[in-house]
């Protein structure tokens, strides 16, 4: 007995000798160890706003895993044949395979439909987080130096999200699909020259043609899927490279990352938020109906689906549509067609030039141009909040003239009126909002000035020997004084000067003085000795980084 304990003994220390010697052959050549023990004690931030960039990996982990059940069962044919499945109502019709492959996997796959509504579901709360995420890193100010990549990547996937969404949305070729597959070929019709080839191109001849869903579905599963996993592979990487921005507290500075470790803390959170992810996303699945293509039926040319709705993500190029006025133009023998060229193709390759440009632009205005590693609290930046407000607000509108029809007959309103309506609210609204925003912004700078000044209330009313009353007041703790204190308020540019005499300025220098006065010149400063500057630029500062 002893004798063979002794041998087992023996032959578990040969191979425990065996795997240190294969990983440490591996490791020689491969710096794996070394590279594991930096990730599993990197710190990341505790906070649920950096939560948002999980919702939308996990919500992306979801619908490949629902994508590659639905590949299964799905036939990326535009084929008619006649419908003898399990839904009576449509049972005898003529159809393509695509839609009729979509009613199979509703009624006769085992779960089909639960998968099929997962993954819709799955697809609007990526788009939706993925959103959320870019907000909150525009508002914080967490896209500046040296994240301007990082924002470029997380744009670009906000793009290539929006196209997976629309893609996957016409794959069934019901009528709604279809419907807007027929929008998407007249907006390509509006591009000027190229526009007929372009359209001939995507769908492979004269509308509806026969090829449209056999190249969306690659374009679908493979293409932007694994331009997708390529780009959020990179991001984290340069999340890990960089390290985190996180919000300014005692002991947290530019210069440091103050959080829970990856493993073990972070990773069980984290795994746990999956689940929670998965499981909302299922109960919405079984519980909310969405895209019943049975309800709308096969995609015919000469049909159109009564109060036809896209998803939200590209609601606003339908509200676009629908508010811009039927104006053409005669150049040089071709006719431009400004509807839907404006809403279709301007406005959205404007607004995405425009988030690729803005911290650059940001950063082109800005005194210095060190690296941030601290939030900002959208207080201290007015004017950038208030552009993220007039745009949502901008999106908001777009958003709701998308339905105009639907909001007309509910509400028993002309849809005549409610169009202006739309049109002028498009243009009052956002500089409504961006005022307002910019405005609140300032009264919470003032309140912040007055705490520090003063403290908080203690709840208490002091009289004094001429009669008056007033407030009882105590110090700030520490850890507030902290946050109210460590803010970067940037001032703006000044004229460059040679001796006495300012010296002559370009245009470009001219623009860039002026846009960073507009940008930076309100704001409530509290007052501050030179030594309590000094603490906040030591607080902001980052560290040295080559270039």
């Amino acid at each position: 007995m002893l004798l063979a304990k002794e041998r087992a003994r023996a032959r578990r220390s040969r191979r425990r000798h065996t795997a240190k010697g294969a990983v440490g052959a591996l490791d020689a050549r491969l710096p794996l160890a070394e590279a594991g023990r930096a990730l599993l004690r990197k710190a990341f931030p505790d906070h649920w706003s950096f939560l948002l960039g999980e919702l939308a990996l996990y919500s992306f982990l979801v619908l490949l895993l629902t994508g590659v059940h639905l590949t299964m069962f799905f036939e990326p044919s535009m084929n008619e044949v006649v419908y003898d499945g399990s839904h009576g109502p449509l049972r005898g019709l003529r159809m393509s395979e695509a839609y009729a492959s979509t009613l199979r996997i509703s009624f006769d796959v085992r779960g089909g439909l639960l998968v099929r509504q997962i993954h819709h579901w799955s697809a609007l709360v990526f788009v939706a987080s993925i959103g959320a995420h870019l907000l909150r890193v525009f508002l914080t100010g967490a896209f500046r130096r040296p994240r301007e990549l990082n924002w470029a990547v997380g744009v670009t996937m906000f793009l290539l999200a929006l196209l997976e969404g629309f893609a996957g949305y016409s794959l069934p070729d019901d009528l709604l699909s279809g419907t807007g597959l027929r929008t998407a070929q007249g907006i390509m019709l509006s591009v000027p020259v190229v526009g007929s080839y372009l359209s001939f191109f995507v769908f492979g001849g004269e509308f509806p043609a026969d090829d449209i869903v056999s190249r969306l579905y690659p374009v679908h599963i493979l293409l932007v899927p694994g331009l997708l996993l390529g780009l959020i592979s990179l991001h984290l990487l340069l999340v890990v490279h960089l390290k985190h921005t996180q919000w300014a507290a005692p002991g947290r500075t530019g210069r440091n990352v103050v959080g829970k470790p990856f493993h073990p803390q972070y990773t069980a959170k984290s795994g746990g938020l999956f689940f929670l992810v998965f499981g909302v996303l299922t109960l919405l699945a079984a519980v909310a109906q969405i895209n019943p293509v049975w309800d709308y039926g096969p995609y015919r040319p000469d049909q159109v689906s009564t109060g036809s709705q896209p998803d939200w993500y590209v609601g606003f190029l339908e509200g676009a549509l629908r508010l811009m006025p039927g104006v053409e133009t005669r150049l040089w023998g071709h006719t431009l067609i400004w509807n839907p060229l404006v809403p279709g193709v301007i406005l959205p390759g404007a607004l995405f030039l425009v988030l690729y440009a803005y911290p650059f632009f940001e950063r082109w205005i800005t005194r210095g141009s060190g690296e941030h590693h601290l939030c900002d609290r959208p207080r201290d930046r007015p004017v950038r909040a208030g552009l993220g407000v007039a745009a949502l607000t901008a999106y908001a509108v777009l958003l709701l003239a998308g339905g105009q029809d639907v909001l007309g007959y509910v509400f028993d309103v002309p849809v005549h009126a409610l169009t202006w309506t739309f049109r002028v609210a498009l243009f009052v609204l956002p500089v409504a909002a961006f005022l307002v925003t910019g405005r609140l912004c300032l009264a919470a700078q003032a309140r912040d000035r007055d705490l520090l000044e003063e403290g908080e209330e203690t709840g208490e009313v002091r009289q004094s020997v001429e009669g008056g009353y007033h407030p009882g007041h105590r110090r700030l703790p520490a850890g507030k004084r902290y946050v109210l204190t460590a803010r970067d308020l940037s001032r703006p540019l000044e004229p460059r000067t040679t001796g006495r005499d300012p010296a002559p300025a370009r245009l470009a220098d001219r623009l860039r003085v002026s846009l960073s006065r507009w940008y930076y010149r309100d704001a409530v400063r509290p007052p501050a000795t030179e030594e309590q500057r000094r603490e906040t630029a030591e607080i902001l500062a980052g560290p040295d980084r080559p270039g």
